[in-house]
């Protein structure tokens, strides 16, 4: 008797298929991945993917998430029954529409390699008809599609709310239009500026931070291997420097993963230590330093349990929902919710009250978030400083990081914005924006009195 063949696992990978195939399938389960389970795409997105597929399935998974509400609506007004509950139909779909309207890609391929995946699944395979119908409609109304998508369909609504509350509606719509236009390339030269920026083809911004015009790969930028300069949003960079790091002063960068803070108070001449929970992320950092030629000490901990004598600083990068960054990943505008706030908040508050106690008397302590939102920035110092009458704010002007007085709030902290240095008229090729960041300057009263914290 003849010996049946195994059946292949369902789980087995899918034949690689036509060029471009694997690169939809690896986009459409980044997206279905994000929108179920709440992840972010760099949480996801470890792929067998290399080279040009790597990089097309992540252009078209960020793409998907930076015009999820226009493709959503798009969908929607062409489909009978609405958007479809199966995660991996909605996916595709929404990939594929992706491609059609904001991707140099040609319709024919985008429709075709799309059917192809829903013919690929068996729950998916008698739909493929109607997945080639609706992107082909897509294809063939791109120009109304596009005329009538207004940048706030694509912030979803509860973070519309938050933010005209907080910034007013002017200031909403100036945000949302900075989300759609993407993130610039920055860079934090560990000197001469100036000079990296006419070798990248960029420009100094006020702050020191070099804006890159070049296309090309980081990698393959000049001083990239000479380890002249890490990438670093102009935002970013703004922390570090507010703490103004002394040579051979001890400073703690908790939460320092990828490092580019811990990167720039070891060119300030201190004695880091660099403390992040992720060994993974830790590497990163580590491999950073010693392509930048710089020295720190790497702990891996959970910062909540870290225990060291007193720091001169400490610099608190909190874990937060990031909304700050949504320019350069728009992914977490759809993978946060307000749950998720709260629960971020209250772990800053511990973070926050442990990150004291490591700073020595009449040291300082930097909290900063990537987060547009007040309860993780402004309030979150508000509320430290009423339970610490030990701590104060330690003045410092705009002047002192070279940036505008619109990034200061009123109690003297810095907030910055994604609708902030807006585009140059004359320099078009170059992105406008920075991230939005909360920082604020403390410091350690000498004296103890009062240090005890009152519980609130």
């Amino acid at each position: 008797m003849k010996a049946r063949r195994p059946r292949p696992h369902p789980t087995a990978t899918p034949p690689a298929g036509p060029a471009g195939l694997a690169a939809r399938r690896e986009a459409a389960k980044l997206v279905a991945a994000i929108l179920t389970r709440h992840a972010t795409l760099d949480d996801v997105a470890a792929t067998a993917l290399r080279g040009d597929d790597h990089a097309l399935s992540r252009a078209i998974a960020v793409t998907t998430f930076r015009r999820l509400g226009t493709i959503r609506t798009a969908l929607e007004a062409r489909l009978a029954k609405g958007l479809p509950t199966d995660a991996d139909l909605a996916s595709v779909l929404a990939t594929g529409a992706a491609q059609i309207l904001f991707l140099d890609v040609p319709d024919h391929a985008a429709v075709d390699l799309s059917v192809r995946l829903v013919q690929g699944h068996p729950r998916t395979q008698h739909l493929s008809g109607l997945v080639n119908a609706v992107l082909r409609r897509v294809a063939r109304e791109r120009d109304e599609i596009l005329a009538a998508a207004p940048p706030l369909v694509d912030v979803p609504g509860w973070l519309a709310e938050r933010w005209e509350a907080s910034y007013g509606p002017d200031r909403l719509l100036a945000i949302a239009a900075a989300h759609r236009a993407g993130a610039a390339l920055d860079l934090t030269c560990r000197e001469n500026p100036a000079e990296w920026a006419e070798h990248v083809g960029g420009r100094v911004l006020p702050s020191g931070s070099v804006r890159v015009a070049d296309r090309r790969p980081v990698h393959e930028l000049p001083g990239f291997r000479d380890g002249a300069w890490w990438v670093q949003d102009a935002a970013a960079a703004l922390p570090a420097r507010l703490i103004a790091a002394q040579p051979g002063e001890r400073v703690l960068d908790l939460c320092a993963a990828p490092g580019g803070k811990t990167a720039q108070l070891a060119a300030a001449g201190a004695r880091v230590t660099a403390l992040d929970r992720s060994a993974p992320r830790l590497e990163r950092v580590r491999d950073n330093l010693i392509r930048l030629r710089l020295a720190a000490e790497i702990v891996c901990a959970d910062a909540l349990a870290y225990r060291a004598e007193p720091f001169d600083a400490v610099l608190l990068d909190a874990p937060c929902t990031a909304t700050g960054t949504a320019r350069r990943h728009p992914d977490v505008l759809w993978s946060k919710s307000p749950t998720d706030l709260r629960g971020l908040t209250e772990l800053q508050r511990r973070l926050l009250d442990h990150a004291a106690e490591l700073v020595r008397p009449g040291g300082r302590l930097v909290y900063c978030v990537c987060s547009l939102e007040p309860e993780e920035g402004e309030r979150q110092v508000q509320s430290f400083l009423a339970r610490h009458p030990a701590w104060e704010r330690q003045p410092w002007t705009a002047a002192d990081l070279g940036i505008d007085e619109a990034f200061v709030t009123s109690d003297g902290d810095l907030r910055t914005a994604p609708d902030l240095w807006p585009a140059d008229p004359a320099s078009p090729e170059q992105r406008g924006g920075l991230d939005g960041f909360f920082a604020a300057l403390l410091r350690r009263r000498k004296d103890k009195a009062g240090a005890a914290p009152r519980q609130g």
